[in-house]
C-alpha cells in the first residue's frame, strides 16, 4: 500500500501538469483538446531523440517545451483560430483530426516501435529496502513541481497572465479595453503545448513512448479538470495526485492489463455523477 501510494503521488504530479494545460485551454478558449496525449508523446520523442543522439534525455526538459511551444502556435494559426468562439463540438471534431494525423505522422517519421530513454538515474530504496522509487520518478515529480509554481507565480505576475485572467472573465471585455484577445489565444495554446513538451521528456524517462499512446493521457486530462473545474490550479494538482493513487492500486490489485481499463471505468462514473448533479440542481431551480 505504501508503494502504491507514492508511486500514485509521483505519477499524479505529471497528470496534473499534463491537465493544467488542458484546464487553462477549456476555461480561457472554450476549448476541448482531443490531441492532448498526442501533443506529450510528441514531446516525449523530443527527449527521446536527443537521448538517441548521446545528450541525457533529461536535458530534454529544456528544448522539448520550446519546439512544442512553437509547434502549438502554428496549430493555433492554421487551425484553432478558426474554431474560436464556435460551438464546442467544432473543437472536439478539429483536435479529434489533428489527434489521428498526429498518431499517422508519428508512426511514419518515429516508428510503431515501444521506446524510452534510459536515464540511468538509479533507485531509492525506502523502509528497510521495502519500498523502491526510481530516480526518475522522483526528478520528474520534483520538475513536474517546480514548474506548477512558476506557472502559478507567471499567470499572476505577468502582464500576459493578467490578460489571460481577463480574457477569461470577460473576452469580449477584455477586448474593448485593448486586449489583443488573438494574442492570448496562441500563447494559451502554446503554453499549452510546452507544458505537453516537459511532462513528455519527464514521461519518455519514467515510462514508454509509441504513437498510439497519447489517448489515455487526453482522458487523464479530462477527467482531472472536470473533477477539479476550470483553472483551479490546488485541485488539478490534488485530482492529479488521486488520479495517480488510484491507478497503481488498480494495477496492484487487478493487474496492469485492467489499469488503463480501470482510467475509463472511473471516467463513466465522474460523467455519471456529474450529469446526476447537474440534473439535481435544475430540479431545485424549478
Amino acid at each position: 500500500m505504501v508503494q502504491a501510494s507514492i508511486d500514485g503521488v509521483l505519477l499524479g504530479i505529471l497528470f496534473a501538469l499534463i491537465a493544467y494545460g488542458m484546464a487553462l485551454q477549456w476555461g480561457v478558449m472554450s476549448i476541448i483538446n482531443i490531441a492532448q496525449g498526442e501533443l506529450v508523446i510528441l514531446g516525449g520523442y523530443v527527449a527521446y531523440y536527443m537521448y538517441t543522439a548521446g545528450i541525457h534525455p533529461i536535458f530534454g526538459v529544456i528544448v522539448s517545451p520550446i519546439v512544442m511551444y512553437f509547434l502549438g502556435l502554428l496549430l493555433y494559426k492554421t487551425i484553432i483560430n478558426k474554431v474560436i468562439n464556435r460551438d464546442l463540438f467544432f473543437s472536439i471534431l478539429a483536435t479529434f483530426g489533428i489527434s489521428i494525423l498526429a498518431q499517422q505522422l508519428m508512426n511514419i517519421l518515429f516508428g510503431s516501435d515501444v521506446v524510452v530513454a534510459q536515464s540511468n538515474l538509479g533507485t531509492t530504496f525506502l523502509f528497510d529496502d521495502s519500498v523502491s522509487l526510481p530516480n526518475a520518478k522522483i526528478l520528474s515529480a520534483a520538475v513536474g513541481t517546480l514548474v506548477a509554481i512558476v506557472l502559478v507565480i507567471y499567470m499572476k505576475k505577468s502582464k500576459l497572465g493578467r490578460a489571460i485572467r481577463a480574457t477569461a472573465q470577460n473576452a469580449r471585455a477584455a477586448k474593448i479595453l485593448g486586449v489583443d484577445t488573438d494574442k492570448v489565444y496562441s500563447s494559451i495554446f502554446g503554453i499549452n503545448a510546452a507544458l505537453c513538451g516537459i511532462a513528455g521528456a519527464l514521461i519518455s524517462i519514467t515510462f514508454t513512448l509509441h504513437p498510439y499512446v497519447g489517448l489515455p493521457y487526453t482522458v487523464r486530462s479530462f477527467m482531472i479538470v472536470i473533477v477539479a473545474g476550470l483553472g483551479n490550479l490546488p485541485a488539478v494538482a490534488l485530482s492529479g495526485m488521486g488520479l495517480g493513487v488510484f491507478e497503481e492500486f488498480a494495477d496492484y490489485i487487478f493487474g496492469t492489463e485492467f489499469r488503463i481499463g480501470a482510467v475509463f471505468l472511473l471516467l463513466v462514473f465522474v460523467l455519471v455523477y456529474r450529469r446526476f448533479k447537474l440534473s439535481r440542481k435544475r430540479e431545485y431551480l424549478k
